[in-house]
């Protein structure tokens, strides 16, 4: 009996393993093609704890993001666009006076839902799931209503969907609920049955993205989280759009060329033009170049929003910069200061890598007409890199710019001139060398340094425009400029900072007080540029608008926008972000710390 009971046994856990492994049929993913070119998928949802505290981030920003909706609705109106007002007033009513809670409550969104945003070939489509598909049906409503006519509707395969052609758009916006998920695509307007079908999810893909477990073999290599993992393949994508065969592609490119031909007169043509096959090579090489882009948090909860970014680099990128150390101090280190930014510009290196670019391209130039502007583009580079070879400049590693303090100028003052402390950081094979350019710039200026990292205090006729004592100080692979009190005594420091690692870029640390007082600072220019540049315009249009009422909208508009920033900006402990090159390509990672 022994060998049977281990059988069954057997069998048991296997069917066990493969209810476990199961995944459902009905998700999002399971619509997406495996060849899709673009894709950002939830693999999993936010645990209650989080999902929490990212809605309460949400709702404070709320208030102020409704406010700016209705400002745009408001230009919108102004400029004759009344339909386009009304449907933003109508988004802006599901949202104003209500929380996250309450308009997914209303409108059927399901909060612990699955979603999918892919491409059907280009064709964009998005699957949501929805907690009550009949309140979503209410919001297409209400929507259909602000829009100021009912939406078409059609039936395909014994499924129901609304549709509506934009007028001069060539493409078509369907809207449908199929099960318990609310599905919305933009497809040609001419598209057929089969496209259609396939949009709603009726004909299943061949193969999807679900089960072959690209996203999740993707998250497990690079460490993003399930919650929101995205990927771009240039390899598929490019070609798409330089083929000419894509649907969407096709119908946009007939499109403009029967606009293009009725502006001038000329009958309108009964198809497409024919795109050359030289963009489909050309595209290809593009995309051997950077083959695919992917995103995703790899930190997520109620404090930390942390995230990354891949850039796959052809194999040349990866061996030129990867195992480079860029020798600028401070690069090496995690930046603390509130406004700390590193940046490697190794020039020698660029200058050989972008030369040895531009020749190729020149060797072999672009032949798709709307590539060939990068002929000339390379071109120029080439040129740019050459000159970039004289010295001082040829000889820079990378620059660091810190702010320690950051003071708004006083209105009331005599001079607008902010108040700042800080430092910059040059680094340079030659250092003496760039000293000695400096003072043949500033008129002779002597300043004698050594590269002993001591600070020499710059004179009063330079510091002047600052309205602040000034230092610099010399190493062998570097220059420190100090601004402000007390910036003397760190520039030895600042020195003798950690140099880059093999293959980093960059790195950068911003805390939320410096930011908010950028914002503040942002803000009054801002809303006043705004507002002149408003005016200007309608003064100029020759229509009965009203400059100064079109500049006070504007203002306000300006206004609003800074309101939604500095409600991000309150929560904001610190942001940091790194970019480095390993044999695979970019990593751009970025930390956010919340309150």
């Amino acid at each position: 009996m022994r060998p049977t009971k281990r059988l069954i046994a057997l069998g048991l856990t296997s069917v066990l393993l493969a209810a476990c492994g199961h995944k459902d049929k009905d998700a999002p993913l399971a619509f997406v093609p495996a060849d899709t070119p673009y894709v950002l998928a939830n693999l999993d949802v936010l645990d209650d704890d989080t999902r929490n505290a990212m809605i309460a981030q949400l709702n404070t920003q709320l208030p102020a993001q409704v406010l700016q909706m209705k400002a745009a609705a408001d230009q919108l109106t102004a400029k004759g666009n009344a339909e386009g007002a009304r449907l933003i007033n109508a988004l802006a009513a599901e949202l104003d006076g209500k929380t996250i809670e309450q308009v997914a409550k209303n409108d059927g969104f399901d909060l612990k839902g699955r979603t999918a945003f892919f491409g059907l070939g280009l064709s964009p489509v998005a699957r949501v799931e929805l907690a009550d598909p009949t309140a979503f049906e209410g919001l297409v409503g209400r929507i259909e209503t602000a829009y100021g006519q009912k939406l078409e509707t059609a039936t395909v395969g014994g499924q129901s969907y609304r549709h509506v052609t934009p007028k001069d758009s060539g493409v078509q916006l369907i809207l449908a609920v199929v099960g318990k998920q609310a599905v919305g695509t933009l497809l040609p307007a001419d598209a057929g049955e089969p496209l259609v079908r396939q949009a709603l999810g009726l004909d299943r893909p061949a193969k999807n993205i679900q089960d072959d477990g690209r996203l999740d073999d993707l998250a497990k290599e690079k460490g993003y989280k399930p919650y929101a993992v995205g990927q771009v393949d240039m390899v598929r994508l490019l070609p798409l759009i330089a083929g000419g065969k894509d649907p969407l592609f096709t119908s946009l490119l007939k499109h403009k060329a029967v606009a293009e031909a009725t502006a001038n007169g000329e009958p309108a043509p009964a198809a497409a033009p024919e795109v050359p096959a030289s963009c489909q090579t050309d595209a290809a090489r593009i995309a051997s170049r950077v083959p695919s882009m992917s995103f995703g948090y790899t930190r997520l909860d109620a404090k930390h929003q942390d995230q990354r970014f891949d850039i796959a680099l052809a194999d040349d990128v990866t061996k030129a910069f990867s195992g480079l150390k860029v020798e600028l101090p401070g690069l090496g280190q995690n930046a603390d200061a509130p406004f700390d930014v590193s940046i490697a510009l190794p020039m020698e290196q660029l200058r050989t890598f972008w030369t040895a670019q531009a020749d190729a391209v020149a060797a072999k130039p672009f032949t798709c007409p709307s590539l060939t502007d990068l002929n000339d583009g390379f071109a120029k580079v080439g040129s740019t890199m050459q000159q970039a070879a004289i010295p001082p400049f040829g000889d820079i590693r990378g620059l660091r710019i810190v702010l320690d303090s950051f003071k708004a100028a006083d209105p009331a003052a005599a001079t607008q001139v902010p108040t700042f402390s800080g430092r910059i950081v040059i680094g340079t094979r030659n250092p003496a060398g760039l000293v000695a350019l400096g003072q043949t710039v500033l008129g002779g200026v002597n300043l004698k340094l050594a590269n002993d990292g001591k600070p020499a205090a710059l004179p009063q006729n330079l510091t002047a425009m600052v309205g602040q004592p000034a230092w610099a100080a010399m190493s062998d692979i570097a220059l420190a400029i100090g601004f402000g009190q007390g910036e003397d005594a760190r520039l030895g420091d600042a020195l003798k900072a950690s140099t880059g690692d093999a293959g980093r870029s960059a790195r950068m640390h911003l805390t939320g007080d410096m930011y908010r007082t950028w914002i503040d600072l942002m803000s009054e220019k801002a809303e006043a540029y705004a507002e002149a540049t408003a005016a200007s315009a309608a003064a100029a249009d020759g229509t009965d608008a009203d400059p100064e009422k079109e500049g006070a909208a504007a203002a306000q508009r300006s206004k609003l926008q800074f309101q939604t920033m500095r409600a991000q900006a309150d929560r904001i402990v610190s942001v940091s972000a790194e970019a480095h090159v390993d044999d695979k390509g970019m990593v751009i990672t970025g930390q956010s710390e919340l309150k």
